[in-house]
């Protein structure tokens, strides 16, 4: 993309920028992120902390009867429960492995009136990415789950499901769409500036958060998936992996540290083998 058409949209990413506004900015992605992992500790922590669980979710209380009351809802209600709390997750987890991009389009944009509108339907598009991604996975789940349930050797030797998402995930470390997803998720400004124009901002603003949430995926749904090994509302293990990720796409050798990764995944995959054969 051009100069003149970055400037068409705002300012130049280069560009000093009021303090304020950096300031202003600093303090809505704390305090989006803050409230995202509270919300998951005082839910976690709650009589209803195992609805972040979701293989758990109808087993009792006012959830198993929503289930029974609404049509076809064994699935409508566990859904909509997953998607608040996966999105929720994916707030606290993976946006802070994208500020750096906000950080760009923040800049980029910082001249327009409407600048605030167009940083939040870049956020809104990528958190849109990561529930389609989501939904996808619970969907995939709830059919695992269900395939167990009518092969009692499954239900006995459950470990082996365990190991072999952990060993997938490992192995993905060292493919090569892991790294052209990566590559595009630590190229920011080129990101950007590959998709504003300013010409139609909202539209824009929206496919840029979609298309990084899609790059996102692509990169980390392997680790993502782990929650389903580990518990999906361990925040523990969410802290964790949602360092590994930041570090992955953000820092100056995070690229370097994919394989190493992979190699630890794969030996942990081997370890649950050799302990439960």
């Amino acid at each position: 993309m051009t100069t003149r058409g970055i400037q068409a949209g705002g300012r130049i990413a280069g560009q000093s920028v009021p303090g304020e506004h950096r300031v202003a900015f600093g303090v809505l992605i704390g305090a989006l992120l803050v409230s995202a992992w509270a919300v998951l500790w005082l839910w976690s922590g709650s009589p209803y902390g195992r609805y972040l669980d979701h293989g758990r979710w109808t087993d009792a209380g006012f959830v198993a009867a929503l289930c029974r009351a609404v049509p076809a809802g064994d699935f409508v209600v566990p859904a909509l429960l997953y998607a608040s709390g996966w999105v929720v997750m994916i707030a606290a987890m993976m946006l802070p492995t994208t500020l750096p991009l906000l950080e760009i389009f923040r800049r980029i944009t910082a001249g327009r009136v409407d600048a605030k509108r167009l940083l939040a339907l870049v956020v809104a598009g990528y958190l849109v990415a990561w529930l389609a991604f989501g939904l996808v996975a619970h969907a995939l789940d709830l059919g695992v789950h269900a395939a167990a349930r009518d092969a009692p050797w499954l239900v006995t030797h459950g470990w082996v499901m365990g190991a072999a998402l952990v060993g997938a995930a490992g192995l993905f470390q060292f493919s090569s769409l892991k790294y052209r997803c990566l590559d595009r998720c630590r190229t920011t400004f080129g990101f950007v500036a590959e998709r504003w124009r300013g010409v139609a901002p909202s539209r824009e603003a929206l496919r840029i958060g979609l298309d990084h949430g899609a790059f996102c995926v692509g990169c980390c749904w392997a680790l993502m998936l782990l929650m389903f090994v580990v518990g999906s509302g361990s925040l523990g293990w969410m802290l964790a992996l949602a360092a590994v990720m930041a570090a992955e796409k953000n820092l100056p050798g995070g690229r370097r540290l994919s394989a190493p990764l992979g190699a630890a995944l794969v030996a942990w995959a081997a370890g649950i083998a050799v302990v439960n054969l």
